[in-house]
């Protein structure tokens, strides 16, 4: 199956590149989306050693960071069922759980962040779901020249 290109959300504050690059094999699990359609992208098409651009939301300035790996395709999100969780939901039973969730391993941190500014000012991402308007969504799929594009904007290559 051909690689996949995926751009996912995180604010800072919740848990920035810098928290990923300092964790236990700069891998992390990617939990608590709670939208349908992310849930669906991440259950039903992120797949083992898709390219993941890592976004920083709710902040200033908005950017892409860094870029990362899928390394374990969808398995239940666990935080669904903890009570003392913030993502806790009652309705997501273990044995037919609602909410989904993948593994990401970073693969490297941006030269220069690229900031939604930027991205909006490139004609060559003008299509760009992350520009579209209304597109909220925490995890979305990325065009395969659009990911080159935002690599190279980052001074980076893989």
């Amino acid at each position: 199956m051909a690689t996949k290109y995926w751009l996912v959300k995180s604010e800072p504050s919740e848990f920035s590149i810098d928290d990923l690059a300092k964790s236990k094999h700069k891998t992390t699990y990617w939990d608590g989306v709670r939208n349908y359609q992310a849930r669906n992208f991440m259950r039903d098409d992120m797949k083992l050693g898709d390219y993941v651009l890592y976004y920083h939301s709710n902040t200033d300035p908005t950017a892409v960071v860094g870029v990362c790996k899928v390394v374990k395709e969808g398995y239940p999100d666990f935080t669904a069922f903890d009570p003392d969780d913030k993502h806790y939901d009652p309705k997501s039973k273990k044995e037919n759980p609602s909410w989904i969730m993948v593994d990401i391993k970073l693969v490297k941190k941006f030269k220069s962040p690229v900031t939604l500014v930027q991205i909006k000012e490139n004609p060559k991402l003008k299509e760009m779901r992350l520009v579209q308007r209304g597109n909220r969504l925490s995890v979305m799929p990325t065009a395969k020249k659009e990911f080159e594009v935002i690599l190279k904007m980052g001074g980076v290559s893989i």
